[in-house]
């Protein structure tokens, strides 16, 4: 208690709560922030977690569209400690998957702060402590809270913040311009033309879903992408890299999947999709680029239904101009432009996270940092990953919780007997 006074000034102490958390806090309820907690609580370690939005995953609650499944089969998806039920199935929907993770905060007995926006967390070298200061509301009442903790886990994920591309012209364009984190379903765009910026799995899908609402998606591909089939000869793709590369170098693999790949799907190139000069695990590793997994998009593409375009030059009033000088007439923009990290934005720190909001450190090295700082969530290998993460975390402060644990219970056993050896 005298640490805590010590290390809290006098202004900060009389204009925000503080609170003392004895164990770690965690920054993000989301997958990664849950299933570390619930390794947490495996290991005996009292734990808070911190959320801004008001429900767990608010990701997959508030930020996904209605037809989206699992791209991996569901023994790759699940958290720690507990398996998906049986009667789910192999590719589980996000209804699923959200039913799910509630059911897993229930048995873990994981209770976060909804509403507690992080506005900063710092380091104190004086104190040793990490200090975490938030904004949480409740209706109309605004509350500044800071926790002090020795154990500071940064599992806010690799998708925090959604990325608005600046495009010439944008502004004026007129029409409705959403990104795909507010897309729902394709039902209110039916009849209408819309331009669908990105082509990777959430661009392809949104098409599909557009395409099946009788709308008309024209999908604009600025780069190379991987398009893989979701199951190769009745085997999960990603499964079947799993397997092979538990006996085979990463390029071999790469090699393999791209035979498999034009095996199944044929020559996509003509259709527009220039494959990239690196294999497909080599991207994802290096870049953090996920190959796109079919479902669908490309049998679209092969009728037309679905038009594949070249870069944005600039848009105008109900127009779009390419790269090649064609315009099209557009109703509706869907930006499938991708997320991006926050924690530059609220962590006051610099060794363990680089400026683009991901660990320095290369997978599998970047769940630690120093004096107490953990990261979950951004391995770029999705929620296997993160499970992996969070293993290593709880186990980490886990050992060190247990050995003080242990060394506070003979203190107060010496204690006891000098006290009646005295009497």
């Amino acid at each position: 208690m005298e640490n805590l006074f010590r290390l809290v000034d006098h202004e900060d102490f009389f204009s925000r709560r503080c609170i003392w958390v004895n164990g770690p806090v965690i920054v993000g309820a989301g997958p990664s922030g849950l299933a570390t907690a619930a390794c947490l609580r495996d290991q005996g370690v009292p734990f808070v977690v911190l959320e801004r939005a008001d429900c767990i995953a608010s990701l997959w609650q508030k930020r996904t569209y209605d037809r989206l499944k699992l791209h991996l089969p569901k023994q790759f998806c699940q958290l720690p400690k507990l398996p998906f039920p049986e009667d789910f199935p192999e590719y589980p929907s996000k209804k699923q998957f959200i039913q799910y993770l509630e059911s897993y905060a229930n048995h873990f007995e994981i209770n976060p702060k909804f509403n507690e926006c992080v506005q900063s967390a710092r380091y104190d070298e004086t104190s040793g402590f990490w200090r975490v200061k938030t904004v949480s509301t409740s209706g109309t009442t605004r509350t500044e809270v800071e926790y002090i903790c020795r154990w500071l886990v940064v599992a806010t994920g690799e998708n925090a913040e959604r990325v608005i591309p600046e495009i010439e012209g944008l502004a004026e364009f007129g029409g409705e311009v959403i990104h795909a984190c507010d897309y729902k379903s394709g039902e209110k765009f039916k009849g209408k033309n819309v331009l669908v910026v990105g082509c990777g799995n959430s661009g392809m899908e949104l098409s599909l879903d557009l395409c099946n609402h009788n709308a008309t998606p024209s999908m604009v591909i600025r780069s190379s992408v991987h398009v893989l089939p979701r199951e190769t000869f009745g085997k999960s793709t990603f499964e079947l890299a799993v397997l092979m590369m538990k006996w085979l170098p990463l390029w071999l693999v790469d090699k393999l999947l791209l035979i498999f790949a034009w095996f199944v799907l044929g020559n996509i190139e003509k259709y527009g999709l220039k494959r990239p000069s690196m294999g497909p695990l080599q991207l994802k590793n290096t870049k953090g680029k996920t190959p796109v997994l079919d479902i669908g998009a490309l049998e679209k593409i092969r009728s037309g239904d679905i038009k594949v375009i070249p870069g944005i030059k600039r848009f105008s009033c109900g127009q779009v101009e390419l790269v090649n000088g064609d315009k099209l007439d557009v109703d509706s923009v869907v930006l499938a432009t991708g997320y991006r990290s926050n924690v530059p934005s609220w962590l006051q720190e610099t060794e363990f996270f680089s400026k683009n909001g991901f660990p320095k450190a290369q997978f599998p090295s970047g769940w630690k940092g120093n004096a107490g700082l953990y990261a979950v969530g951004f391995t770029r290998r999705g929620l296997s990953g993160a499970s992996s993460d969070a293993v290593r975390i709880a186990q980490d402060i886990g050992k060190v919780w247990k050995q003080e644990t242990k060394q506070q219970k003979k203190k107060t056993i010496a204690c006891h007997r000098r006290c009646i050896s005295q009497f």
